[in-house]
Parts: structure tokens; sequence; C-alpha cells
């Protein structure tokens, strides 16, 4: 059974110029331990595939199931709840709390979804910050890290709560192409340990690094593409 299942998915958004079809009839398959890239130009439908795998948006018609749990069924409350433990999600730009450290950006979702007892949050956190190259910035605020540091420790608050999948939303977008290799390195790390990771990205670097590429274009999935060796 996949982890991620989309069933004859259609999103549709009202706009003052009429209804916009954003996906159109998308069907997909992701298996556990999958690093699978989604490319496509702007405004193909990349974020909103994401955004129906996490809940953040629901489907106009068709089904979204995560594990055993479907995604589309679920109230806002359920949502809310099951998105924190479930899904950790890495944003281009960046997203941390500015008067919080390193260390208590990466425990806020522990914060939230009390998944561990207070006192095992810091330990925690100082983890994960070392397992992506930063720990040594655990105690510093986001803005005297630089981009790369930023990314490494947004991915870091991403695991937190030991998330099934991980969706990365143009993660390198925001970043010189050094820097971004770096962070791909991280996510394909992840990858190779048994980490689900489904990444939305225009970096032709990440189509070497993945296991599986699909291209999305004016809101449907085209044929899978092999990585790109």
């Amino acid at each position: 059974m996949p982890l991620i299942s989309l069933r004859q998915v259609t999103k549709t958004f009202r706009t003052p110029a009429g209804p916009f079809a954003a996906l159109s009839d998308v069907s997909l398959d992701v298996e556990a331990g999958d690093f699978l890239v989604v490319v496509g130009q702007s405004g193909s439908g990349k974020s909103t595939l994401l955004g129906l795998i996490s809940g953040i948006d629901r489907p106009t018609s068709g089904t979204v199931q995560v594990g055993a749990t479907p995604v589309h069924a679920l109230s806002e409350r359920a949502m809310s709840a099951w998105r924190g433990r479930s899904v950790g999600i890495v944003f281009q730009f960046f997203q941390l709390l500015p008067t919080l450290t390193a260390a208590e950006n990466v425990m806020l979702p522990m914060d939230f979804c009390r998944t561990l007892r207070a006192r095992d949050r810091r330990p925690r956190a100082l983890d994960l910050l070392e397992s992506v190259g930063v720990a040594d910035q655990a105690d510093k605020l986001p803005h005297t890290l630089s981009g790369g540091q930023q990314q490494r420790v947004a991915i870091a608050r991403a695991l937190a709560n030991r998330p099934p999948v991980l969706l990365a939303d143009e993660p390198t977008g925001n970043l010189d192409s050094r820097t971004a290799q770096g962070v791909l390195g991280v996510l394909a790390e992840l990858a190779s340990s048994g980490q689900t990771v489904v990444m939305a990205t225009h970096d032709a670097t990440a189509r070497r690094l993945s296991s599986r590429v699909i291209a999305i274009a004016d809101g449907r999935v085209v044929p899978d593409e092999p990585p790109r060796g």
C-alpha cells in the first residue's frame, strides 16, 4: 500500500476571471522511502499538489490518503493535529520565527503537539540540528544565520515530530547554487535513511539525487521521468 495516494484529484480556485483548475484529475502514488521530485513551470500546480498532501488545501473533488488517513475527509480540528504529527514542511523562505533561537524554532512543533516531555525537547532539537550540520548555531537568532543555515534549521524543525512525510516546496529557490547543493544533499541523505521526501523544485540537480521524477504541466501529471544521472 502506498504511503501517499491521490485519486482523481481536482483543485479549482475561484478567481475574478472565473474558476481556475490548479490541478485536474491527478492520480499519484508515492511509496514509503521515495525521494520524489516534482518539476514544472511556475503556476503548473506543484505547490498545490504539496498543499493537498499536507492538508493545507482541500481537493474540490477526489481523494487524498496518507498512510491510513483520508486527509480530504478530516475536520479542521483533526487536520491540525494530524498535520503536526504526520507531515513536515520546508518552505522557500524558511519561515523561522525571528525572536526565537534556532533550537527554539526546532522545538516549536514538539511544544505544539506535545510529542515529547518538556525536558526532552531541547535535546531532540540539538540532535536534529547536529544531523543537518548546524548544531553550533543552536542558540543564535535566525537573522544572524546565512540563508543555507536557516534552511537547515527549517529542515530540522520539519523533522521534529518524526513525521512519515517531509514536503519541501522550492527549498533551494532562495539560495545561491553552492548553498543549494548543501541543502539538497541534506534532503538526499534523509531519503537514503528511509525518510519519504516529496519536493517541488526548479533545481535540475535535484533530479539526479531523487529516486523518481514527475512533471506537472497545466495542472496535470505527465508520464514519469527517470532520474537523471
